[in-house]
């Protein structure tokens, strides 16, 4: 069973909400929330209602300050989480791996088919943006910076047609991809 468990204070602490699907609000359980345990599986978790906003990726683990974490992860160019309002659980993948990305929205401009991760699409492909993209396998991550650092984006199957629209969190462009792989 995939769980994640969210408390209103730091370490842990004050009313808490445990969910094991996924949560378009958040604060229809908790006033806010300041902590996090995964107890198994992985997640993504935003900073705005509706899946919508800065997202970042939890795997199994503790997060007993998540304001603190967000200020070291805007220290390394990654996304502040001032708070937690709605978060997606990652479903366990099994099998292949594969997403066509494009340079340009709709699908347009030079495709590439990736199966593996990508540290950087500029060295690999001399693509230096990805603004569309097909999932046919897997659940993936796509960073805004190479080395899968900065603000990341998660997308599963599906046919992303603007994923400058669908980020909302003002990611200037998509520079490496990572599979999500089943040992969250």
């Amino acid at each position: 069973l995939l769980q994640i468990i969210f408390y209103e204070e730091r370490n842990f602490q004050g009313r808490s909400y445990e969910c094991s699907s996924d949560c378009s609000d958040l604060h229809m359980h908790l006033n806010r929330c300041n902590s996090c345990r995964v107890d198994n599986g992985c997640f993504v978790v935003y900073d705005r209602p509706n899946f919508m906003g800065n997202q970042v990726f939890l795997r199994r683990g503790e997060y007993s300050d998540l304001q603190r974490m967000g200020s070291m992860a805007g220290m390394m160019g990654m996304s502040l989480m001032d708070n937690i309002r709605s978060c997606r659980m990652i479903p366990m993948h099994r099998g292949q791996f594969r997403i066509r990305i494009y340079e340009r929205e709709n699908f347009g401009g030079k495709m590439n088919e990736l199966m593996d991760d990508c540290e950087s699409l500029q060295d690999r492909y001399l693509m230096s943006d990805c603004q569309s993209c097909n999932v046919m396998e897997g659940h993936w991550l796509m960073f805004e910076q190479p080395g899968f650092r900065g603000r990341m984006m998660y997308v599963r199957p599906g046919e992303y047609r603007n994923l400058r629209d669908m980020s909302m969190n003002n990611m200037s462009n998509i520079s490496s991809i990572r599979r999500i792989m089943d040992m969250c």
